[in-house]
C-alpha cells in the first residue's frame, strides 16, 4: 500500500465507529496510532525528499540564469566588435540556457506544490494522531476505572458470602458475651451496696422510734414521781 493511499484512508477512517464494532478497541487503538506514526515519518521523508531535489533545481537554475546571462554579455561584446556572426552563436547558447531555465523554473514550481501538499498533509495526520492519542488516554482511564470497580465488586462478594457473614456474626456473639460479663460483675456489688443503704436507712427508723419511746417513759416516771 502506498503512502498516499494509506494517508488517505486514515484521514478518512472514521475512528469511533471502527473502536465500536472492534473487539479489542485498545489494541485496535495503538495498532491504528501505530501506522499513522509510521505514514508520518513516510511522509516527513518523502517531504524532507522533495525539498532537497528543490535545492538542487535552485542551484541548478542559478548557474543557469548565470549562463543565460554570460553568453547574452559576449553577444553584445561581439555586436561592439562587429562580428555579428558570433553575436548570433552567442544569442543561441543565451537561448539555450534560457529555456533550460524555463524547465528548470516548472520543475521548481511542481516541487514547491508538493512541499506544500506534503506539509498539509503532515499537519491533517498530526491531528488526527493527536485525536487518537486522546482516545487513548480515554480509554486508559476507563479501563483503569473499570478495573478498579471491578476489584472493589469482588471485594464485596467476598465479604457477602456466607463464611464472612457467619464469622461477622460469631464475632458480634463475642462481643455481647463479653459485654454481659461485664454487666455480671458489677451487678452483684452494686445490690450489696444497695442493700447497706436500705439498711441503714431501717436501723435510723428504728432508732428514732426508740429514743421516741425512751422519751416517752421517761416523761411518764417524771410525772409519778411529782405526784
Amino acid at each position: 500500500m502506498g503512502i498516499f493511499t494509506r494517508f488517505r484512508d486514515i484521514v478518512n477512517a472514521n475512528i469511533n465507529a471502527m473502536l465500536d464494532k472492534a473487539e479489542d478497541p485498545e489494541k485496535m487503538l495503538k495498532m491504528m496510532i501505530r501506522e499513522m506514526e509510521d505514514t508520518l515519518v513516510e511522509i516527513k521523508s518523502a517531504c524532507a525528499g522533495v525539498m532537497a531535489a528543490g535545492k538542487k533545481i535552485e542551484r541548478e537554475l542559478e548557474g543557469t540564469r548565470s549562463r543565460a546571462g554570460f553568453w547574452e554579455e559576449r553577444a553584445s561584446l561581439a555586436v561592439t566588435k562587429g562580428r555579428d556572426d558570433l553575436a548570433r552563436d552567442a544569442l543561441v547558447e543565451k537561448r539555450r540556457y534560457t529555456e533550460k531555465g524555463e524547465v528548470l523554473e516548472r520543475e521548481l514550481k511542481e516541487h514547491q506544490v508538493l512541499v506544500g501538499q506534503y506539509q498539509d498533509d503532515m499537519v491533517q495526520l498530526e491531528r488526527k494522531l493527536g485525536s487518537a492519542r486522546e482516545k487513548q488516554r480515554t480509554l486508559i482511564q476507563r479501563h483503569i476505572h473499570a478495573q478498579r470497580q471491578r476489584e472493589a465488586r469482588e471485594e464485596i462478594r467476598r465479604i457477602d458470602n456466607a463464611e464472612a457473614i457467619y464469622k461477622f456474626e460469631e464475632f458480634e456473639n463475642r462481643i455481647e458475651r463479653m459485654e454481659a460479663e461485664a454487666d455480671l460483675v458489677n451487678y452483684g456489688r452494686e445490690e450489696t451496696f444497695e442493700q447497706e443503704l436500705n439498711a441503714l436507712i431501717v436501723d435510723e427508723d428504728i432508732e428514732k422510734e426508740l429514743r421516741k419511746i425512751k422519751s416517752s417513759l421517761s416523761k411518764g416516771s417524771q410525772q409519778t414521781t411529782q405526784a
